[in-house]
């Protein structure tokens, strides 16, 4: 088990999209973060206090997270120095990226000598079998979006949020980094083998009561060429029987991919249901979620209204209204 409370480290991240491991926990699990750490020229900010390592440790901080989500999940030598730093102050660490703590023999020796432990969330803990395609018991909801970093893991959590309000039977399943750390359980699905992905999926939704609904955090887009992988992955090991759109309306291109253009609502509605019916003939787009964050409220209501009528469906921005038009949807399945 990973001991709370943490201190986020966000290092110098050029901008917020990539603290999103941080900014989640502080927005889900807010009572888990006493503060920040942040080194010199970090260009993002989770609204938590900036501490130092012995600020935070007197605060009663155990665990420093590495809240960044870089482009390759790579640790710097400039990070470095200060996990170092944070291992020798009694700290164990924690982080989601791909180069794994474990696999740095400074810090594996550093903590070896201070007594603290490394975890690695990004490590798959289960033998994952080969999907079947087996149809089963028990209904499935994945948010897709139209890029990355749009909004698909909120619209999850603020989804279960709903569903449990209403007292229909609901779970979670997180299927990346920060979902991980924020619920301490799920698969980390871009570090599967790839033949093993769909079925990884197939392993976190078994069978479940017929009235029970698992909520699959959603990964990548299958319009973002980087990562298209993960998302097709979920649609057909998930068999999802419903589908919620997710999109950021002021970006202007895919993350990471300058020369890429998001898709529109529309063609990763008709993308994502012709994929998904492949597993679930049934499946349908019950809703939308906009990420508003970047709008007025003003701005927002006009926008989510257009949505809606465009698609006749309900589009809400779950973080800042709730989910519950869009639990309210899936209850009529």
């Amino acid at each position: 088990m990973i001991e709370t409370p943490y201190l986020l480290f966000l290092g110098d991240a050029p901008d917020q999209l990539a603290v999103k491991v941080a900014q989640g926990i502080k927005d889900w699990r807010p009572d888990n973060a006493v503060g920040q750490l942040r080194m010199e020229g970090c260009k993002a900010d989770v609204g938590l206090t900036d501490m130092t390592l012995a600020q935070a440790k007197e605060a009663g901080a155990k665990t420093l997270v590495i809240g960044v989500a870089n482009r390759g999940g790579t640790i710097s030598a400039a990070w470095r120095a200060v996990l170092v730093e944070a291992l020798e102050a009694g700290f164990d660490l924690a982080s989601g990226l791909h180069n794994l703590l474990r696999n740095e023999p400074e810090l594996v020796s550093v903590a070896q000598k201070n007594g603290c432990k490394l975890h690695d969330v990004r490590i798959p803990s289960v033998q994952y079998p080969i999907a079947s395609g087996v149809k089963r018991s028990g209904k499935r909801v994945l948010a897709v979006g139209t890029d990355c970093s749009v909004g698909k893991m909120y619209t999850a959590l603020a989804l279960d949020a709903a569903m449990q309000e209403r007292g229909m039977k609901s779970s979670f399943r997180a299927t990346g980094q920060t979902g991980i750390l924020i619920t301490g359980e799920g698969v980390p699905l871009d570090a599967v083998v790839a033949d093993f992905m769909a079925g990884s999926i197939e392993y976190l939704t078994p069978p479940n009561d017929d009235d029970h609904w698992d909520v699959i955090e959603g990964q990548g887009s299958l319009f973002h060429v980087s990562y298209s992988g993960v998302t097709l992955a979920l649609i057909h090991g998930g068999q999802p029987d419903a589908l919620i759109l997710c999109h950021e309306p002021t970006r202007k291109t895919m993350r990471g991919l300058p020369d890429y253009e998001l898709p529109t609502l529309e063609a990763v509605r008709d993308v994502a249901l012709t994929l998904a019916r492949v597993s679930n003939p049934n499946c349908q787009v019950v809703g939308i979620s906009i990420n508003t964050q970047h709008m007025t409220k003003d701005e927002a209501e006009v926008y989510l209204a257009e949505i809606e009528e465009r698609f006749g469906l309900p589009a809400v921005d779950p973080f800042r209204q709730g989910a519950a038009r869009l639990a309210e949807a899936l209850a009529r399945l």
